[in-house]
């Protein structure tokens, strides 16, 4: 057995090696290394993979949450709501634009923002929501619309975790995450089901006064070369990483239906298992997978990573510590208790390995090592 990686990027680029290099060495002979034909041919690739009008690319996932907040001329003090489980960069951006980052906690069972809390949230300083589809699957995003409908809030999806997956309406309707709200963000760091070989993100918007906006922003505040409406930053995907991107972008549904093969893989070797629970699947959302992430119940957290690592089982704690508890975090007051079942997901979750590359020889013998360490 090979050995077991949380993600292979050597394994799944010997798959398309040939197209990689091949669109590499274009954007080299070619010297239009910033804002070159790639970038462009990857921009409507994914305007048409997303059903969405605009697609801004940019450097990362964070500058395409800052940057979409900066379009919204929100001013400091104005609230943004977010959910305290997730990567910092969600509530980071939030904070050095000098605007007031609002928590509410969020679902035991999805990981995702808790509607049912919302609303109470809202005050009259609230000009913005940023639900984050955690883990590879949709936030209830419908009701969360209705309530940012209701109150005239933005709303910023974070979609940095879900790129490809679908929420399904009650009507039938289906539609890819980021292309709901006001504007969706994503990020394609290397580990992403959609990765680059570097760092890359995009914005996402049907509103075409706002996409201007975001591309001026993008660019130094520039819509005419060294002519400057507003303040702006320096963040634009650059053509090598676009043309890995188009060429990736052909086989991320492929790569999604694969992660969603191991995960029912996983969930049918665990699902007898009291002090597991799997993942669960929202009615409305389908799941990507960009992590496989469990709950544990009675069990001693590190001790089992380090009893899985002695196995060479790499293994990951997506998040040990809660944002409203980050020191970072500090100066907006709260306290432990304020957010019960993000502190208690942070307590007690594990993420397994889980990518394209996985063998189910490999996944066999995750699974068996970990039933083994929690029965014994």
């Amino acid at each position: 057995m090979t050995p077991i990686k949380m993600v292979d990027l050597k394994g799944q680029y010997e798959k398309i090696k040939n197209e990689i290099d091949d669109s590499i060495l274009q954007v080299v002979e070619s010297t239009s290394f910033i804002n070159g034909p790639k970038v462009k041919e990857f921009q409507t690739a994914l305007e048409h993979y997303l059903d969405v009008k605009n697609v801004i690319p940019c450097a990362n996932g964070t500058d395409a949450l800052q940057v979409s907040l900066m379009a919204l001329g929100l001013k400091p003090g104005d609230e943004v709501i977010t959910t305290p489980f997730t990567f910092i960069a969600t509530a980071e951006v939030i904070g050095l634009l000098g605007l007031t980052c609002k928590f509410v906690d969020v679902e035991w069972e999805s990981f995702n923002l808790d509607v049912s809390q919302l609303e109470k949230t809202i005050s009259g300083k609230t000009k913005a929501i940023i639900p984050v589809h955690l883990f590879g699957q949709s936030c209830n995003i419908e009701e969360i619309m209705r309530i940012a409908k209701k109150y005239s809030l933005y709303v910023i999806e974070d979609t940095c975790q879900a790129i490809g997956a679908e929420y399904l309406y009650k009507t039938g309707e289906k539609k890819k995450l980021g292309t709901i709200g006001d504007i969706g963000c994503t990020s394609f760091f290397p580990s992403k089901n959609l990765g680059c070989f570097g760092d890359g993100g995009a914005i996402f918007t049907n509103d075409a006064e706002l996409a201007r906006k975001l591309r001026g922003i993008c660019n130094h505040g520039m819509f005419t070369q060294y002519y400057h409406e507003l303040l702006g930053v320096n963040s634009r995907l650059d053509s090598i990483q676009a043309a890995i991107l188009n060429v990736k972008l052909k086989y991320l549904d492929e790569y999604n239906a694969t992660r969603q093969k191991a995960a029912e893989f996983y969930n049918n070797m665990f699902e007898n298992y009291p002090n597991i629970e799997i993942p669960v699947n929202s009615p409305f959302s389908t799941h990507v997978f960009h992590q496989y992430t469990l709950k544990l119940k009675n069990v001693e957290r590190q001790k089992l990573v380090e009893k899985m690592k002695n196995s060479e089982i790499p293994v990951m704690v997506y998040y040990p510590v809660p944002l409203h508890l980050q020191e970072a975090f500090k100066y907006l007051g709260y306290q432990k208790g304020n957010f019960p079942v993000a502190e208690k997901l942070c307590e007690s979750v594990i993420s397994l390995p889980i990518h394209t590359e996985l063998t189910e020889e490999q996944q066999k013998y995750i699974g068996e090592q970990l039933i083994k360490e929690l029965v014994n």
